[in-house]
Parts: structure tokens; sequence; C-alpha cells
């Protein structure tokens, strides 16, 4: 078996399956990166168990055959390869010897039948979704999720993907704050229904990947409790958690009376001064609007660091009084991933929840995103 392949296609495939490498395992096989010779060209793949991903480059192959090579060998060494055009592959006796240039390396390998065998997406498709679509749903979710170290609630932790009669929706959420992205989608039944929950953290390692591929739109297949997302080149594969998510559609306000329209860039820089002077334990800052002014104050206190307040102006007066605190932190996650000029937050009292979202002229990214944050008990 013998691969010829560009040292740059080399380098995309490595790093695109490089992240479901395995970080720590007992089983060893789940640090490699198995490359097939194909007729076609050249796979790569790699596994955690958890999610897996392929991708395929071109080659000129002479003889078929697999290998597996230990991971982070290969991806270390192939970003330091000599910039020659080309890299040769061939393999021997349980060796990988890879040549570039002047550049000669033998390398050890796994056995290539201990490699965990790989979930095959179905024939049929669930729907396609623009990439940028998809990375922006992403983006402006699965921030708010929990890290599995953060909780026993594996629910927490995961983006719900849900079908609509428009397209999806995306939400997540760690039971303080919940993020919600509407997506279009094409290629759908006629009577879409279901939802698919997958890890958060998987879904960044997906957007990452899809950063490099130039495929305007992913094909979305669905198997086995697995949801495999297919773009060019790259079959990104994740098991579904196996759990129920929250029914997220009735936390969400639907009579919140007061409606604040605010700045969002001069919004996110007070919050993130009045967040230096906030308490620790609950990072709150309070949002004081009295009936009929055209600012709204914020402030902070705390016993070690002292207190802050300023004014950010609105840009219709406020239409009643209220005071009502939240943590800082979560508006701030919210706010740096819009990109709209101004947002509009909808709050009703102050044990309520507050509603964030994109207002006047949205930005396209901001388009179908809400957000909403419980509020921090006044004393």
């Amino acid at each position: 078996m013998e691969i010829v392949c560009a040292r740059e296609d080399l380098i995309f495939g490595v790093r695109a399956v490089g992240h479901a490498l395995a970080a720590r395992s007992s089983m060893p096989i789940l640090g490699g990166i198995r490359l097939q010779a194909r007729s076609s060209g050249l796979e790569l793949a790699a596994t955690d168990l958890e999610r897996a991903i392929r991708c395929q480059v071109p080659a000129k192959v002479s003889g078929e055959g697999t290998v597996v090579c230990p991971g982070q060998v290969l991806t270390q060494l192939s970003s330091r390869l000599p910039e020659d055009a080309e890299v040769t592959l061939s393999e021997s006796n349980g060796q990988v010897r890879l040549q570039c240039g002047e550049a000669d390396f033998e390398l050890h390998s796994f056995p290539q039948e201990e490699f965990p065998q790989i979930p095959q997406p179905p024939d049929t498709p669930l729907c396609r979704i623009p990439r940028d679509q998809l990375m922006q749903a992403i983006t402006q979710t699965s921030f708010a999720a929990l890290k599995a170290s953060e909780t026993t609630r594996l629910a927490l932790t995961g983006v719900d993907l849900l079908f609509t009669d428009e397209g999806m929706k995306f939400a997540a959420t760690n039971g303080y704050r919940l993020a919600v992205k509407r997506v279009s989608a094409s290629g759908l039944p006629e009577n879409p229904e279901g939802s698919f929950l997958i890890d958060a953290q998987s879904l960044g390692d997906l957007q990452r990947v899809l950063a490099n591929v130039g495929a305007e739109e992913v094909v979305l297949y669905e198997d086995q409790a697995q949801l495999h997302f297919e773009a060019g080149p790259v079959l990104f594969s994740s098991r579904l958690v196996q759990e129920q998510f929250p029914d997220f559609q009735r936390v969400i306000p639907s009579d919140s009376d007061l409606g604040l329209f605010l700045p969002r860039e001069p919004l996110l820089e007070t919050l993130r001064r009045m967040e230096i002077t906030a308490a620790e334990e609950s990072g709150a800052v309070t949002f004081k609007v009295t009936e009929k002014e055209s600012a709204v104050e914020i402030s902070s206190a705390s016993k070690e660091k002292g207190t802050g307040k300023e004014r950010v102006r609105l840009a219709k007066p406020a239409e009643k009084n209220l005071e009502i605190a939240f943590r800082a932190e979560y508006l701030i996650d919210a706010l740096r991933r819009m990109s709209s000029e101004q947002v509009a937050l909808w709050l009703s009292a102050s044990d309520r929840a507050g509603l964030l979202e994109p207002s006047e002229n949205i930005a396209p990214g901001d388009e179908g995103f809400i957000y909403v944050c419980m509020p921090v008990r006044l004393i």
C-alpha cells in the first residue's frame, strides 16, 4: 500500500478527525487515527466512542489497505513537515513510513483490528441546513449548557435539536438561563416531529471542524441513537444523549409588559464594568427602571469590593417602575454572541424571568435568537 497526497490535504484531514481523539482513555486505540487507502483517495478516521469523524482527502493510491497511527504524533508531525508538494505514506511489517521532501519517518502503528467500528449513516437524510446558520446556532446556544463535570443531569449538558414546521430550533439551558435559536432547513418531511439531544461540547467540536470546510450546507442523518453531520468531505457522528430535555417552550415569557430597548455594545460594556464590583457568589447587577425615564440605572455592590453604578440610554422611555437583578455573566454571555446594534430586554416583575432578543435592524446572524434569564433575588 502506498498513498501520495498533498501536504495541505493531509494537514486538513488530520486536523479534522483530530477533534475526535480520546484525550484520556484506558484504550490506547482511541488515541489513533485510522488511514484507509481507497480507490477514491485517502480516508482518515478517529473516534472516542461518543463521537466519530471521517474525512476524505484526494490522494494517489497504489493498493488498498488500512493502518492506525498514533493521533498526537501524526497531528504534530503533519503540521511541521517540510513545505514540499507531496507526502508519501506506505506500510510494511506494522510500521508506517512517512516521507516529505528530505524528511523520512518510521512510525509505530496500532493493530487495525482493534479500531472500533464507526457507525454508517442511512441513505435517507433528515434535512439540510445552511452551514453558516448551523455554526451560528451552535455559537448562540451551546454556551448556555453545563459541562459534564458540573452536573449529574446529562440533559443540561446538551443542545436540543427540535423539528418545527419552518425548520429547526436549537435550545440549551443550565436551569437558570435558556438560549434558543431558530434555523431554516430544507428537505424536511411533510409533518416533521421529534428532537435530538447532543452534548454541547461535541457540537463545539463540530463547529471547529465546519469552520475549515468550504461546503455551503450540512446534511443531517439519524440512525441507532447517532446523529450524523455531512459537510463536503467530512462526516461527523455524535452519540445522542439519552435523557429527556426540559420542556423549554413553557418557560419562555409571553406576557412581559415592560420593554427596555438598549444599545447592545454600550450595555455590554456597562455590564462588564459592573461585574467587577458585583458580589462573588451571586454576580448580581441591578437594573433600576423609572417610569418615563430615558435611561436605566445599572449597579452592583459587594462588601469586599465596593459599589458601582452607571446609566445606559433607552431608545424609548420606560413605561413603569421596576427593579430587578440578573447575574452579569449570564447577560454578558448572550450579548457578546450577538451583533445587532439594539436589543430588547422584556420584563414583567422582579421575580419573573427576563427575555433578551435582538431589536430593530436585526443583524442576519441574530435572526431567530432569544435568550431567557432568571433573576437574582433582591434582598
